[in-house]
């Protein structure tokens, strides 16, 4: 199929406002055809787009390309284990299936087919390379896992180009090109410049990014974590001084609750940076944090959309004092606080948590076991979501991600200080919102709301940031617990209450 140049499709395109549009995982791993044929299409007459990719991912993401790429890494250091050949070739015979089944072009295909192989077989090599040593750097596991971006890219742009869109395929591995130390906003700053201008040297082809973006200070999985291809968007959309960033998933945005387990949640049209940075921390996989932080300092809006209803107007993150009137927008933030004004913003569950109490033997004094406390899981590695303390006791809720083996180690310790217990299948409960601070007794509703449907509370906790209030609950009462609030004061019914 032939590429029609998109100077031929729009007027005047250098003139046009930029959308950077993230695709995430899942959406590239089933969603490939109306990405190519129905999303990316209707913004080119309005706008020059540009497109970042996660690595693919299945029906979940467990068992999405990434997860597969570190596991390998895992294998290749396994002693007899050849799990991670096995993983290679699963991972090539899924994305040259993925490219088979809307490829029509067959010589598009045969390219696409010829770099698929070339890459996997790279990243067999490495994975060998890597066996003989037997180490892998946390450096050579960005790279393994920056193979999965790298395969998706290269079939979003083959479609792309099989719809008649010229496009072209950016890779990020050597972007930067200065030493950095430290990952400050000067490194940002660099960056976001960087990638505006690897873009723009794309002429009018449309730039399908990497989310990979190479070597940064103290490699990337372990200083940003898994969500780096947001923050790639996000300075992408800095660098280019984008209209907006699009954040695609596959729900129509953030709601009140989670819409498959409480059946009236609602949507919400917009929600602050501060709500969404917790919303995210505590359950609802909102955005990035660092993502957050880099496009609102450039006062450039996040939007939330979905593959499965391009027409839908999203959820729009964006400030309170930020007046950016947006087109396509429900309100600026000032009138869509006004309706909202005395509510919270959603309620979240944050699921596999466990409680970790710790009551002190008296030989210590109140600082000191508190210091004691926090060294000892600062050397372990173990990361506290919550705390409630006392000037015995100790309190704390940690996470899904913890390594029992370290939890472990860090009893042992704890145990010198007092008596430990651990509570498992617990879950955090947590219901958030920037005007919570300005109305009184809503913290008074969400206890009587969970005493009424019968659920104990284990921990509560509230920050000084004043827009979360969290609990701790039995993960079995964990879904009624969050209906309960929501019915309470998160509901339609709850609103008109609100409002009169």
């Amino acid at each position: 199929m032939h590429c029609t140049p998109l100077s031929e499709l729009r007027q005047n395109p250098s003139d046009l406002p930029w959308v950077v549009q993230k695709y995430g995982g899942t959406s590239v791993g089933k969603f490939l055809q109306v990405i190519a044929s129905d999303i990316v299409p209707s913004y080119l007459e309005t706008n020059r787009v540009t497109i970042v990719c996660s690595a693919r991912s299945g029906e979940t993401k467990e068992k999405g390309t990434t997860n597969q790429l570190l596991r390998a890494a895992e294998e290749a250091l396994t002693t007899g284990s050849n799990k991670h050949l096995e993983i290679v070739k699963e991972i090539t015979a899924d994305h040259l299936k993925a490219a088979r089944s809307v490829i029509k072009n067959p010589t598009i295909l045969e390219k696409l087919e010829a770099q698929i192989e070339k890459d996997c077989l790279k990243l067999r090599s490495f994975l060998q390379a890597a066996e003989i040593i037997d180490e892998i750097s946390p450096r050579s596991r960005d790279i393994i896992a920056g193979i999965g971006e790298l395969l998706s890219c290269s079939i979003v742009t083959a479609i792309l180009q099989d719809n008649g869109i010229d496009s072209q395929l950016v890779v990020l591995n050597n972007i930067i090109d200065r030493e950095f130390t430290t990952l400050d906003q000067e490194f940002y700053d660099y960056l976001s410049q960087q990638l505006g201008d690897v873009v723009r040297q794309c002429g009018d082809k449309i730039p399908v990014l990497t989310g990979f973006f190479g070597n940064v200070p103290g490699s990337l999985l372990t200083t940003i974590g898994r969500g780096y291809t947001d923050l790639c968007a996000a300075l992408v959309s800095v660098g280019l001084d984008a209209q907006e960033l699009q954040i695609w998933k596959e729900v129509d945005g953030v709601f009140t609750a989670d819409p498959r387990k409480v059946s009236d949640a609602r949507l919400l049209p917009n929600i602050t940076p501060e709500e969404a940075a917790e919303l995210t921390y505590y359950g609802s996989e909102v955005i990035h944090p660092f993502t957050m932080e880099q496009v609102i300092r450039a006062e450039i809006p996040i939007r939330i959309k979905n593959v499965e209803n391009p027409a839908g107007s999203g959820t729009i993150i964006f400030p309170e004092d930020q007046k950016l009137v947006l087109e396509g927008a429900v309100s600026t933030a000032a009138t869509a606080n006004d309706s909202r004004q005395k509510l919270p913003t959603a309620v979240t569950i944050k699921d596999n948590i466990c409680v970790l109490n710790v009551h002190s033997n008296r030989k210590n004094v109140s600082h000191g076991f508190l210091a004691k406390i926090f060294a000892t899981l600062d050397e372990y590695g173990v990361v506290v979501d919550l705390i409630s303390t006392s000037e015995v006791h100790v309190s704390m809720a940690l996470g899904s991600d913890m390594v029992q083996a370290n939890l472990d180690k860090a009893i042992v310790d704890l145990e010198q200080l007092g008596t430990v217990d651990v509570l498992r299948d617990m879950a955090i409960l947590s219901l958030v919102g920037k005007q919570m601070k300005n109305t009184v007794g809503t913290a008074g509703k969400m206890f009587t709301a969970l005493a009424s449907a019968g659920v104990n509370i284990e921990i509560i906790s509230q920050g000084a940031s004043e827009i979360n209030i969290s609990c701790v609950v039995d993960k079995a009462n964990a879904l009624s617990a969050m209906k309960a609030i929501h019915k309470g004061l998160l509901s339609a019914e709850a609103l008109q209450e609100a409002v009169l």
